[in-house]
């Protein structure tokens, strides 16, 4: 089974998502999954400095600061079930997450796994340590932590590098109808939209290998 996860690093949705995803998985160690992470900017044109978390997302948003309050409480909430820490305060600025893309691309042509475990580092990195994901310094400490090379990292950050592969992947999922993250797409028919919980996640992989390995779509 394929799992494409479309997603941003600075989406707290988007570690919700995987969390639960991964849940899933752990339930289902009879499907052997091909989990591919694909790019997605939420903010494309964001300035490298970032921009100030409230002033963003009321610009955004139109959100009131309770309004934001409110929901940042219940996007910790629900990481904390899932076992992922959203350190209050951390998240106080959005940065622009192209390179991390970049990154993220380049890793998983060394290794699908260390792919993983590198998206669940910068969603870390940023969430839980309140650390730049557009940072080359904070992108590499990421890489090398999980096992990818460092030199070869840092080389594909201070060049342009796969900039036009990780563009022409967003394009894709842009023109195949993705406008909001997460976006999980298995076998590359079958949409599951959003953080869902776990249980939701079980129940369609569930349904959708039992209905495949029936020859019925």
């Amino acid at each position: 089974m394929r799992i494409d996860f479309v997603s941003d690093v600075s989406c707290p949705w988007c570690a919700i998502g995987l969390k639960s995803l991964e849940k899933a998985l752990d339930k289902l160690p009879e499907l052997q999954v091909e989990l591919h992470f694909q790019p997605f900017e939420l903010n494309p044109q964001m300035a490298a400095e970032g921009e100030e978390i409230n002033a963003h997302l009321a610009r955004k948003y139109g959100a009131a600061p309770a309004q934001l309050e409110q929901t940042r409480e219940a996007i910790r909430a629900r990481g904390a079930e899932l076992g992922f820490s959203f350190t209050k305060g951390a998240r106080d600025r959005i940065y622009n997450t192209f390179d991390a893309h970049r990154l993220l691309h380049w890793a998983g042509l060394q290794d699908p796994q260390l792919q993983h475990a590198l998206k669940l580092a910068l969603l870390k990195a940023y969430f839980t340590d309140g650390k730049n994901p557009g940072s080359h310094a904070v992108l590499l400490e990421a890489a090398v932590g999980v096992g990818l090379d460092g030199t070869a990292a840092s080389a594909l950050l201070a060049s342009d590098s796969l900039a036009e592969e990780v563009r022409e992947a967003e394009a894709f999922w842009q023109a195949q109808g993705i406008s909001s993250v997460p976006a999980i797409i298995i076998n590359q028919r079958h949409l599951i939209s959003g953080g869902q919980p776990p249980e939701v996640f079980e129940q369609a992989l569930r349904q959708i290998a039992a209905t495949e390995q029936s020859g019925s779509v």
